[in-house]
């Protein structure tokens, strides 16, 4: 059961090579440009189910925004908790990444908190330099296990760099592949997005949430261990929330679902009724 929740956890934060549209794919430059808004102090948080079993919960958060030599950036963080009681769970991470204005990463940690110390992986990306600087090891007390770098020719996306790039394209009508760098790998990630808007329901609310849909596949082990195949719906707004997640793994399918929210003078847009 530990497992499949690994698997689960942050279905939104990572996408792999996968194309059943017909659509022309991107190439991995692009000229930014969304609507959409990200706002400081938004917190989303989500329930994590298997069938009729609750495993646990998600957070992400929107922690601050900066300005540094005219760019933008946003520092963002997320926190997987597994509910106390499930058998053969105790899952507590935490992983944190810094975006620019195009939301790929500069800056990505991730914390493990295992039985007897918490681990950590960070992920410096200087593009200036057009290297990355790993580090990896453990807290209390301090002891490095990695120190060393890599080449960065292009911008990267990281697990949770990916979100909120998926937030900024949602309901675009376009296939992107975009450079990620997972677990110390370079990936390639393919995205399909979709225009089309159709009702999402969920207990948040009592109305149809009106969405747009994503999916991809994931043939490489990103964080949480997500990988294979999924789906993705985003509200149909400025703020492009993410809503559900489904995804398949060996045992059945997981759902990951908006359970609420902390964002102001926000609410899940209503889906017309037909």
């Amino acid at each position: 059961m530990k497992r499949v929740f690994i698997f689960l956890l942050f279905p939104f934060f990572a996408f792999t090579p996968f194309n059943k549209s017909n659509k022309n794919i991107t190439s991995f430059e692009y000229n930014f440009f969304s609507n959409k808004k990200l706002q400081v102090g938004e917190e989303l948080t989500y329930e994590v189910s298997y069938s009729f079993i609750k495993l646990g919960e998600i957070k992400i958060i929107v922690r601050n925004q900066r300005i540094e030599n005219g760019k933008t950036y946003y520092s963002t963080i997320g926190y997987i908790d597994s509910y106390s009681g499930v058998p053969f769970v105790d899952l507590h991470q935490i992983y944190a990444s810094t975006l620019n204005s195009e939301y790929y990463s500069v800056f990505f940690r991730g914390l493990v908190r295992d039985k007897d110390y918490t681990t950590y992986t960070d992920y410096n990306f200087n593009y200036k330099k057009s290297i990355i600087h790993i580090k990896k090891g453990k807290l209390q007390p301090p002891e490095l296990w990695t120190d060393s770098t890599t080449s960065a020719l292009r911008e990267y996306q990281d697990g949770l760099s990916l979100l909120y790039y998926a937030r900024m394209h949602s309901g675009e009508s376009e296939t992107v592949n975009l450079p990620c760098f997972v677990k110390e790998k370079k990936e390639n990630t393919l995205i399909n997005f979709y225009p089309n808007v159709t009702g999402v329901t969920i207990d948040a609310v009592n109305y149809p949430v009106a969405c747009t849909h994503l999916d991809g596949e994931m043939k490489f082990i990103s964080i949480f261990g997500l990988t294979g195949y999924f789906e993705g719906w985003f509200t149909n707004d400025d703020a492009a929330v993410p809503v559900v997640a489904k995804m398949k793994v060996i045992i059945g399918n997981i759902r990951v679902e908006l359970k609420s929210w902390k964002r102001d003078g926000w609410m899940p847009p209503r889906y017309p009724k037909s």
